[in-house]
């Protein structure tokens, strides 16, 4: 039993039925069980997401013989009222049309063409003051390490 009230299953059914908000306050307004903003702060706090366990959980899904696509996707997590957090740089958005104060999302996409269903299978904050690399060096790196796991995972030659 977790230390507290907000568990993986509410929380993973909370991200899939919700199609607009997805912060600890909406889901502790619609949780089954009484549940403060607070706690869910807390417990996502308490846990280590990394991008390689990502890919041990969506493995399994990948289907191997169907013809797919990997897309390489950026987007901005607009933070334009926080002045002090970490990682909010001045990025430009193309619904804006200018320069916003956010926290940049690099991601790369495994979609099926027979199934249209799409997977996430790589991810990171962009930060280009903390490394000095640009976006698409960012997903040169991921396609590279797509590369060499689906190899290993599925035991084919390496593309060049």
């Amino acid at each position: 039993m977790s230390g507290y009230p907000c568990i993986k299953n509410i929380y993973k059914t909370f991200l899939q039925v919700s199609s607009v908000r997805y912060s600890g306050l909406a889901l502790s307004e619609v949780s089954p069980s009484p549940l403060s903003h607070d706690t869910v702060s807390r417990w996502l706090k308490s846990r280590c997401f990394r991008p390689k366990d990502l890919w041990r959980l969506v493995q399994p899904s990948i289907d191997k013989k169907s013809p797919c696509v990997l897309i390489a996707d950026d987007t901005l997590i607009a933070k334009t009222r926080s002045k002090k957090i970490e990682m909010v740089h001045y990025q430009y958005l193309g619904n804006e049309h200018d320069a916003i104060a956010g926290i940049g999302l690099v991601n790369l996409l495994w979609h099926n063409l027979t199934t249209v269903g799409s997977i996430p299978i790589d991810y990171l904050i962009y930060d280009k003051d903390s490394d000095g690399k640009t976006k698409n060096t960012h997903f040169s790196e991921m396609l590279a390490l797509v590369n060499t796991s689906f190899a290993q995972a599925y035991k084919i030659p390496e593309m060049a």
